[in-house]
This record gives structure tokens, sequence and C-alpha cells, in this order.
């Protein structure tokens, strides 16, 4: 799954996920921009930093006219804090909508002539979140939900020439899990839950990336591939008695 000699634009890859999908594409050969609003806080070795406001549609589209060409587009930009839909006012929950999809459409669109005659590809990063209910990141489980169809109608009106690939992520392990999930008790406490028994890597998605972006997934466009460790092992089961063992003595 080598991306040699392929271009890569990935948002928010800074820090986190995006930090681990850029490293990943430049450990598969490719040549890699990152862009968000502020500057890694140490250089992320093999890649160039833009700074970019991806919700401002003039700056993006001058981010693409600057660039020579672009293969590879990975739309990770995004994220919520946690926010209650009574108690937040409309205009919170608008802007997470905003940098979670409306953002991700801006990106793609600018980039479209660019991907087209390079035949590219575009991974949007999702979440388990569009897909299941979201207490406390509504307006975030909204979003990824409407980024991932998305995602499949813009596979099937950009076909041939462009493929679209939805990566869903579980939780994933970065240096603001803190925030999520609690201290190290908690985060361990919070893998348990997953069954393969850990957090994601922000390596394990960056290869799930380059896979999508690769000639290996040539034939895969419009799909959405879980990234989750098997998801989560449902509450009823630990909660039902009847197939629990009994030790008679």
């Amino acid at each position: 799954m080598r991306l040699n000699g392929k271009l890569a634009v990935v948002t928010g890859g800074t820090r986190g996920v995006g930090a681990g999908i850029a490293h990943a594409f430049t450990e598969a050969g490719a040549e890699v921009v990152t862009c968000a609003r502020h500057p890694p806080e140490a250089p992320l070795k093999g890649t160039e930093f833009i700074p970019l406001d991806v919700r401002d549609p003039d700056a993006v589209g001058r981010f693409f006219d600057d660039l020579p060409r672009v293969d590879v587009l990975v739309n990770n930009v995004g994220g919520t804090p946690y926010r209650p839909l009574t108690g937040t006012d409309a205009r919170s929950h608008a802007r997470v909508v905003e940098l979670n999809l409306t953002a991700p459409l801006t990106v793609s669109l600018a980039a479209h002539d660019h991907l087209r005659r390079a035949r590219g590809t575009i991974v949007m990063i999702g979440s388990v979140s569009g897909s299941r209910p979201s207490p406390g990141s509504a307006a975030y489980g909204a979003a990824k939900a409407g980024l991932e169809h998305l995602a499949r109608s813009m596979a099937v009106e950009w076909a041939p020439e462009i493929r679209v690939n939805t990566l869903v992520l579980g939780m994933v392990r970065t240096e603001q899990s803190h925030l999520h999930y609690g201290d190290d008790q908690g985060i361990a406490a919070v893998a348990r839950t997953v069954p393969l028994g850990r957090l994601a890597d922000p390596s394990d998605v960056g290869e799930a990336a380059v896979f999508l972006a690769s000639d290996a997934a040539a034939y895969i466009t419009g799909a959405s591939l879980l990234v989750h460790g098997g998801g989560e092992r449902p509450a009823f089961l630990d909660a039902a008695t009847a197939n629990r063992q009994t030790d008679h003595g």
C-alpha cells in the first residue's frame, strides 16, 4: 500500500488523529500537506504545514489554488466539546455542524478539480456517534451522520474520477483523551468496554486511511469502514442472568 509520488492534504493534521494520519501517509511515501488554524507544537517530520480555517470558503479556495496537485484529501478536521442540547444556544450547536459537516463539503468542493485530474480519492473521518444516540454531543453526532451520507452521495456523483469513502471511528486515545474519559484509570475502564480491549491509536486510523487511499482499495468507493475495535459490548449481556453459569457446589 505505497503512495509514492502522491500529494495528500490532511485537514486538522497537526495533532491527535490527524497527526497519526499524516505520519502514516509520509511512511507510505506520500508528500503531505497539513492545514489547521494553529501550527503543530513541534514540526511533523515529512509534512508541510499551511495555516487555514476550513470554515472560510475563500481561504479554502486560495489554499487549493496554490497547490500544484492533490491526489488524496483527508477531511479529518472536526470535534466537539460536551454540549447538552438544553443550556446551549442554537448558534453553538450550529458551529459544531459547520465544522464537522459544512467544512468538509467546502474543502471537498475546492479540491474537486485537482482530484478529478488526478483520479484521486477522498477519505472522510466519521464517527460511531453518527449511527448511535449521542447525548451531550447530539449536534456532533448529527453532523457525522450527515458526513457519511454526503460521502456516499459524493462517491456516486463524482465517479468514476474520484473515489470517496468514510472511516467510522470509535474511541481513539490522543493527548486530549482525558477531557472525554478522565484520568488513566478512567481511560482503562472505558477501554475494557471495547471488544479488542483498548482504545484505538492514531496510527490505527492512519493505516486504515492509507489503505482507502491506495490502489489496494481501487474498487472501493461509497463505503464506510468501521475502525472501532469491535464497537461496544452490549450492556444487556452483562445485565442478563439467563445464560450465566451458576456454581451449584
